[in-house]
């Protein structure tokens, strides 16, 4: 056990994890560019997909996309990799006891997400992609004894996590995790405020979509669950939601050079 946990280690310290993660963080960049840009799209009266399906068939129709969304399967697979050793066995600078073991639980989950969007992203490349599942996967949850406790505790989830990513956002403690030092002054400003509206927009995304699954449990009505793209479809139908979605495109956008900043400055 005690040789496991120190590979493990060693892999997580190693160059080539450093340099998987960091291709990780530019791909999640890119994919979240895409969003930003199709939510502004669909904002100005257009009808694209404003998901992650909607951003890789908008990767795809580009020259050598196809290319591209293999290098993004690889980059997201690298990423999960990183965050699953870091949660086994990283975060030995915090503080032993909850702190430690809450990071450690954050970091697995994020490794679980990333190795998710690595198989659909792989999956989309064989069959060139599919349809919002999130109504009929929450009919399904919802048909089954304490489905609905269950489909509600998981809207919650995700609203706290919003919430919690806006907090983050504001209390501008993700500049805990870059090597500021290192870079140029302008930057070092530019940073603070790409950081806060990037990471409160995904945050404020996050709360939507699970603010509607929250009220599909409570209205016991499955059809008022929804993914991205129909929650910001949704979003742009109400009284000066366009406006709104532009403006959260925007944000998205200032995520995806968020992600990019932390691909060159993130201490890994």
């Amino acid at each position: 056990m005690g040789e496991t946990k120190e590979a493990a280690r060693e892999a997580e310290d190693s160059a080539t994890v450093e340099w998987l993660a960091r291709l990780g963080l530019v791909c999640r960049g890119l994919i979240w560019l895409v969003i930003g840009v199709l939510a502004a799209q669909v904002a100005l009266g257009a009808s694209d997909r404003v998901d992650k399906n909607g951003a890789l068939h908008a990767i795809a129709e580009k020259p050598f996309g196809e290319l591209l969304l293999v290098v993004l399967a690889i980059g997201f697979l690298g990423y999960a990799a990183w965050r699953l050793l870091e949660g086994a066995v990283g975060h030995r600078d915090q503080e032993a006891g909850r702190k430690r073991w809450t990071k450690r639980g954050s970091s697995l989950f994020r490794g679980g997400i990333y190795l998710f969007l690595a198989g659909s992203t792989a999956k989309y490349v064989v069959t060139g992609g599919s349809n919002d599942k999130t109504q009929p996967v929450t009919a399904r949850v919802m048909e089954h004894t304490g489905g609905r406790t269950l489909v509600f505790l998981v809207g919650a989830g995700i609203v706290i996590g919003g919430l919690s990513m806006v907090v983050r956002a504001f209390r501008q403690k993700f500049e805990d995790n870059l090597d500021m030092g290192a870079m140029p002054s302008w930057l070092r400003s530019a940073t603070s405020i790409i950081g806060t509206g990037g990471l409160a927009s995904r945050g404020l995304v996050f709360v939507l979509i699970g603010g509607f699954l929250v009220k599909a449990a409570v209205e016991f009505d499955p059809r008022t669950a929804k993914g991205l793209d129909a929650s910001l479809k949704t979003l742009a139908s109400q009284p000066f939601g366009r406006f709104v979605l532009f403006a959260g495109g925007i944000g998205l956008l200032a995520f995806a050079l968020w992600s990019w900043i932390e691909a060159r400055y993130r201490k890994i």
